[in-house]
């Protein structure tokens, strides 16, 4: 938990670790995480080919996966287990094929269980393509313990 942590940048870098270890969706679309801090992260991912839609534009749905998983980042760098319990995204560019989009994620409000965030994805040094917001609930356990529970022989 960040508040009795010493070090809380430490412990998010720590948190981001052991969740990119095992987030095998992020990692298969070459997404990259650029950087995080308590309650913030920045993910990148290049528009690859396959992600086209009919129109020639990046599926939106690759686009919502962007902004959920800097959300996802943002949302556990507490080192709480925490998951979405709502997001929403407004569409309002397209993106082609070659672009490198960044989502960059900020934590809103924390209260108890629950929290606000707002993601940003751009296309690298330019245009807002998709504003995204996700509203999370913390869960039973802790991300790094997650990590030493998985890595027990059965």
């Amino acid at each position: 938990m960040t508040e009795s942590h010493p070090n809380p940048q430490a412990l998010a870098e720590e948190v981001a670790a052991a969740m990119w270890s095992r987030d095998r969706a992020t990692q298969a679309l070459n997404m990259q995480l650029l950087s995080v801090k308590p309650g913030y992260a920045l993910v990148s991912m290049p528009v690859q080919g396959d992600m086209l839609n009919g129109h020639h534009t990046c599926h939106g749905g690759y686009l919502f996966t962007l902004a959920d998983s800097a959300f996802a980042y943002a949302c556990n760098s507490h080192n709480q287990n925490t998951v979405a319990s709502a997001c929403h995204i407004d569409f309002l560019a397209p993106a082609r094929e070659g672009d490198v989009l960044e989502a960059e994620a900020v934590e809103r409000s924390l209260a108890g269980r629950t929290g606000v965030y707002d993601v940003t994805v751009r296309v690298r040094g330019g245009k807002t393509i998709a504003l995204f917001r996700g509203k999370s609930y913390r869960i039973s356990g802790e991300v790094i313990n997650g990590l030493q529970q998985a890595e027990r022989p059965q």
